[in-house]
């Protein structure tokens, strides 16, 4: 019988030069706390690439040709991307009765709309909100998109394939928008409708790498900002406010603030959220 090879062992100092090169690279920040997940789900990729402990490790994403392609594979094992259809309701029922007829109004006259989901995961953001635009009754004949970017090339990839199992529709407004779909061999799949909304891609939140290049009339980043640290979280902020055009929505998750990140934003008031918007020229940002 084989004995059982010992688990690598990734010491603190180098612990901090990874997670200093993820932060350069990607914007995310590892806690202290976690660097038994990097200890945990890093090791594999070292017996991968045939690298001795973690600091030859370091070495080799810094250093080797391969560096790169493999920093793109190591974000994959050590982000978790978990979403649902219709979540955070409350905001998304801003979204559908204030923001939606408000879009209808100031966009009316070039019938184009445009839409971003950063950091959409497997694309339940993105087909809720295609869902809930075309639902709306607002938008016939326009040319609408709703774009999804993600840093997870798997996770954009089984939101291309627009297939689900059940709990992606655990929330109630879920399982209604399930109307939206087809029932295949015990999996829920997208309605032509949807997909022919959506639009995925790689992109770096950090450099903007991959972001739409023309100006957007929305942007959810919801729960996306928890994963970075303040510098990183303002230079995000930065690339969302110049995808956005004048009078665009901003739209963050509950838990996130822009409080001493920017001022570049105005704080709109809806009669149950607070969302933000960039300001028009002349108008200035909210103090």
């Amino acid at each position: 019988m084989n004995a059982i090879e010992p688990r690598l062992v990734l010491p603190e100092s180098t612990f901090r030069l990874l997670r200093e090169l993820f932060r350069d690279s990607f914007g995310l920040w590892f806690h202290d706390d976690l660097r038994f997940l990097l200890e945990l789900r890093l090791g594999p990729r070292l017996a991968l690439h045939g690298q001795r402990d973690f600091g030859a490790y370091h070495r080799f994403l810094r250093l080797d040709p391969r560096g790169p392609a493999e920093l793109l594979d190591a974000v994959e094992v050590l982000t978790t991307n978990e979403s649902y259809f219709y979540r955070e309701p409350e905001q998304l029922r801003a979204f559908e009765r204030e923001i939606v007829p408000a879009l209808a109004l100031e966009r009316g006259g070039e019938r184009k709309l445009r839409l971003l989901s950063a950091g959409c995961a497997s694309g339940e953001e993105v087909y809720t909100v295609a869902a809930l635009l075309l639902d709306s009754g607002c938008f016939e004949g326009w040319d609408l998109a709703v774009h999804g970017v993600d840093l997870s090339r798997r996770c954009l990839a089984r939101a291309q394939a627009g297939t689900y199992g059940e709990q992606a529709f655990r929330s109630a407004e879920g399982v209604a928008l399930r109307r939206w779909f087809h029932l295949r061999e015990g999996r829920w799949v997208a309605d032509e409708g949807l997909r022919r909304l959506a639009r995925f891609g790689v992109a770096n939140l950090l450099d903007g790498e991959g972001l739409p290049v023309e100006p957007v009339d929305v942007i959810f980043c919801r729960n996306v900002l928890l994963y970075f640290d303040p510098p990183a979280r303002r230079q995000v902020l930065r690339q969302l406010h110049a995808r956005l055009r004048e009078g665009g929505w901003l739209l963050l998750g509950h838990a996130e603030s822009l409080l001493q990140l920017s001022a570049d934003f105005e704080v709109v008031h809806m009669e149950r959220e607070l969302v933000f918007r960039k300001p028009r020229a002349g108008a200035g940002a909210a103090p």
